[in-house]
């Protein structure tokens, strides 16, 4: 599996997904923020898709099991607090990932290095709705609770090792003395750069706690291991709601095969 189509199909599958927000948003500025969201993730997908091969066709011509994202970025939208929630988990994973990858000089860190300022807004969106659903009325408070909840069983799978990943992010001298293997196994380079996904889910999980504490929330403390086993979909097992949403991303580039706009 590419790191890149990885971290690509993440990017484009959650642009999509906040993308079905527009005119849909609660309020008007959060129309234009969340599009703004969907249209950063977007331009990260389209240049790491561009790493793996034709960004159109991995984006329309795939099938379902070709895709390599998360579980949970591709879970729906469902209230506006579910949708808080999945930002909250993943926005805060992508900028600590993304600042580790930027900190080296794999093919990744001239990417991350411009990404993770985008990220940053991402998470401190996604921080201050949590904040403002959580510490508002009563029944802000219960939706947001229950998104958290009902989208925690997918946060295990963004530590599972990419392959690969680790020697994306060291140097070339690290590389060629042979720790190119698969990702995660020390997690660490000699340069310090590599991806360390242990380390990386110790940083993770106090800050969303910070976060949902904050906003006199609970972190839901129930099993992290998505639809199936840990990792699934990055094996390409996806849950039934993908399938509609692929379906609906794909229909019209399918429908009118090779036409030019």
């Amino acid at each position: 599996m590419s790191a890149a189509l990885a971290l690509g199909d993440d990017a484009l599958v959650l642009s999509h997904r906040l993308g079905e927000w527009a005119g849909h948003a609660p309020v008007l500025e959060e129309e234009v923020a969340l599009a703004n969201i969907a249209l950063d993730l977007l331009g990260q997908a389209r240049v790491l898709l561009s790493l793996v091969g034709d960004e159109d066709e991995l984006a329309y011509l795939r099938e379902e099991r070709a895709f390599r994202n998360l579980q949970l970025v591709e879970q729906p939208n469902g209230d506006f607090a579910h949708t808080i929630a999945r930002q909250l988990y993943f926005s805060v994973y992508q900028h600590l990932l993304y600042e580790r990858l930027a900190a080296g000089d794999g093919e990744f860190a001239e990417l991350a290095a411009k990404a993770v300022k985008e990220v940053a807004y991402h998470r401190d969106h996604a921080e201050q709705w949590v904040l403002r659903l959580g510490d508002g009325t009563a029944e802000s408070h219960e939706r947001m609770q229950a998104g958290l909840e009902a989208l925690w069983r997918f946060t295990g799978e963004m530590f599972q090792p990419i392959e690969g990943l680790d020697a994306a992010g060291t140097t070339g001298t690290t590389a060629a003395a042979g720790t190119t293997g698969t990702a995660g196994a020390t997690g660490t380079s000699g340069s310090g750069s590599g991806v360390d996904w242990a380390e990386l889910e110790s940083a993770w999980l106090p800050a969303v706690t910070a976060t949902v504490e904050r906003a006199t929330l609970t972190l839901p403390t129930g099993p992290r291991t998505g639809a199936w086993a840990a990792g699934a979909g990055r094996q390409g097992l996806h849950t039934e709601p993908f399938g509609r949403m692929l379906a609906e991303m794909q229909h019209l580039h399918r429908s009118h095969p090779g036409a030019s706009w």
